[in-house]
């Protein structure tokens, strides 16, 4: 251009392209499921408890596959996919169920799906069975239990770590609660039949989520696969079919809740802050972030059941009552607390101890508004550990019904003291 040219105006910057998937959406699909979640939890119709149950997968879908990382899409199809497979044998079962109720005098000879009515009538015990699996299947996809769980590593490293604490802190307990009230109460015949195998899966859960667990280099994978550890807890101590071992159960799941959660959360805002969740990219956080270190080790000790943690009492509780039935079971199951230790403790000294690392340095400690999102989990954590009562008096009451209900007591634990007593006052040997 000529020098005597006036000089062209600068360009108008250009506008910032709106991202396809707004925050607000984000925001929305989480209420959404949220209320799909509590709709789960308190349906007292068994069709509606089905409609709940197949919604829910919606929202987490979009979180997943829209605002996940590394193979969201292929993750988000997988456990859309899982689910539904499950959702369409429970449908069955459900739609049985409905036929059976026409047919049965307790609810007047008219097809029913209210629970309260459902429980009463009388199947024989080859339906009983078939009816279990359909239901069972489905929640065993659903919480996960070994050999179900494969999309729950996926999806929890895809997701965004929001989501992340939702799907393995609440939406996966929609599985072992299912289990406990219409597996249990539908099908009590079913649900004994079939103890021995859900036994055997549970403890291989057990050993199989640990160990693989240990060699996880990602963050998130290494959790997913230690829920799916503490998930072979849970069922064990539901059909252990002992009070102990079902109200250890119960509490396990609001523990598992409260411990993975704050793990997830944590582990977020390590994400953010360093924009991966690979372990070894870590190093010497704990000199640079102590407080957000100290938060994530107590964390990481609830998830192998540290006393003095709310989940020792759960984990406890379900050995004790496995114990009193299944005895080589809850001793194959014990090594699950010593690879707990070996996957937990490892993982912190890697992330968290040793030289810090030239990209750690300048990484901010716990902002007030992180901390608090993630100290009234680690607060409950302590306080239920050090004072359970007010809890499992919340969830004893219900135990002894779900007991009566399947027509199960304790096992009478043998007395050798009473029975040399008995065989003196008869005047025989003991």
């Amino acid at each position: 251009p000529s020098p005597t040219a006036p000089a062209a105006a600068p360009a108008a910057p250009a506008a910032t392209p709106r991202p396809r998937h707004s925050v607000e959406t984000y925001f929305s699909l989480m209420l959404v499921l949220e209320t799909m979640m509590i709709g789960v939890f308190a349906a007292t119709d068994v069709f509606l408890f089905y409609v709940f149950f197949e919604a829910m997968l919606i929202p987490m879908y979009f979180m997943i596959g829209s605002y996940g990382g590394g193979r969201r899409q292929y993750a988000a199809v997988k456990f859309l996919l899982y689910s539904l497979f499950g959702g369409l044998l429970m449908l069955v079962a459900v739609i049985a169920l409905y036929v059976y109720s026409a047919g049965s005098a307790a609810t007047g000879h008219h097809g029913t799906f209210l629970f309260s009515e459902l429980v009463h009538v009388a199947l024989s015990p080859t339906v009983q069975k078939w009816l279990f699996l359909g239901f069972f299947i489905a929640f065993a996809i659903k919480a996960p239990l070994w050999p179900f769980h494969t999309w729950l590593p996926d999806a929890a490293a895809a997701a965004p770590p929001g989501a992340a604490v939702l799907l393995v802190g609440v939406l996966d307990k929609v599985g072992t609660f299912g289990m406990l009230r219409y597996c249990f109460e539908l099908f009590p015949s079913g649900a004994k039949y079939f103890t021995p195998l859900v036994i055997t899966l549970s403890v291989i859960g057990i050993l199989y989520g640990a160990i693989v667990a240990i060699g996880q280099q990602s963050m998130k994978r290494l959790i997913a696969y230690t829920s799916v550890s503490h998930f072979g807890f849970i069922a064990l101590g539901i059909f252990a079919m002992t009070s102990q071992g079902v109200s250890g159960a119960t509490f396990y799941m609001v523990n598992h809740g409260f411990a993975t959660g704050a793990l997830f959360i944590l582990a977020g805002f390590l994400i953010a802050r360093r924009g991966t969740d690979r372990i070894a990219d870590y190093g010497g956080v704990q000199s640079v972030a102590p407080v957000l270190a100290g938060l994530f080790l107590v964390s990481g000790l609830a998830m192998l059941s540290l006393p003095g943690l709310s989940t020792f009492v759960s984990e406890f509780l379900v050995l004790i009552g496995t114990f009193s039935r299944y005895k080589v079971a809850a001793v194959i199951a014990t090594a699950g607390i010593i690879l707990a230790a070996i996957y937990v403790l490892w993982m912190y000294q890697r992330a968290m101890n040793g030289p810090v690392r030239d990209e750690v340095k300048g990484m901010p400690d716990l902002r007030p508004r992180e901390l608090l999102a993630v100290a009234p989990l680690v607060v409950l954590l302590i306080g239920a550990g050090v004072y359970p009562k007010p809890v499992l008096d919340i969830i004893n009451p219900a135990v002894r019904v779900t007991m009566t209900q399947v027509h199960t007591t304790d096992p009478k634990p043998a007395h050798p003291a009473s029975n040399t007593l008995t065989a003196v006052q008869k005047g025989t040997s003991p």
